[in-house]
């Protein structure tokens, strides 16, 4: 990739895109002006602690948002709705790794609903999912309705190869099939990190010591709506490789 491609210089901010060798990344120089004039499109960059913040808001409280996402509908349902932001390395989704897609919306649902609804999805429908729909919905084992046990599977797949797309079996009848014994990543286990709230909830997986983390967010619109310049600036993060792009 020629770098020279991949380079936005604005008055107040540099964007620039480029391969390492080993995957596309991109970086910024941005200052507090720039910030200060675009939360809505800056505010995860410049987050500086994890986890996000937790605070709800009641449900008359909107959340609009004019991010291109991949909507994903159960049928009827509520006004709310969940996304699912996983910033990743490598998603059979993209190629190369920065031609984003955007989030995926599941529209009429809060986060506590996502988990019971993805298991009810039979195997004919979830082959149409977005591959992140599908690995969520792999990492729910029968019965549950909790997410928390699903990103504690998740942090048991390891490394950044094409192992990530085969390690879980998207139709096993269980989540429990997953072929990675917790031992054999003891270490790395407690690397990783997640932490857990009734409308976001949020994993960082540790890779190894070169790659470092990759992260999971899933929150609904009423996360959304009390954190409306972090949310429109993380689902943006997932749409594009330049926050002031499309």
């Amino acid at each position: 990739m020629n770098e020279g491609d991949y380079i936005r210089l604005g008055e107040h901010a540099l964007r620039v895109r480029t391969d390492d060798d080993e995957v596309d990344l991109a970086y910024y120089f941005i200052d507090d002006e720039a910030v200060a004039a675009s939360p809505d499109r800056l505010a995860f960059l410049v987050q500086d602690t994890w986890p996000l913040p937790s605070v709800a808001v009641p449900a008359s409280v909107a959340f609009s948002n004019d991010v291109p996402v991949r909507t994903v509908r159960f049928g009827p349902s509520g006004p709310e709705s969940v996304f699912s932001v996983r910033l990743c390395w490598e998603s059979p989704d993209v190629s190369p790794n920065l031609d984003l897609v955007g989030a995926v919306e599941f529209v009429g649902l809060t986060l506590p609903q996502l988990g019971a609804c993805l298991r009810d999805v039979d195997d004919s429908q979830a082959e149409h999912l977005p591959y992140d729909a599908q690995l969520l919905r792999a990492l729910i084992a029968p019965g549950e309705k909790d997410l928390g046990p699903a990103l504690q599977r998740y942090t048991r797949i390891p490394g950044y190869s094409p192992s990530l797309a085969a390690a879980v079996p998207l139709h096993a009848p269980t989540a429990d099939t997953l072929p990675i014994p917790l031992t054999q990543r003891s270490l790395e286990a407690t690397k990783s990190l997640i932490h857990l709230d009734t409308n976001i909830v949020q994993t960082a997986r540790y890779i190894d010591d070169f790659f470092g983390f990759d992260q999971w967010f899933l929150f609904d619109t009423l996360w959304a709506a009390a954190h409306s310049d972090l949310a429109r600036s993380l689902l943006r993060y997932a749409a594009h490789w330049d926050p002031f792009g499309p």
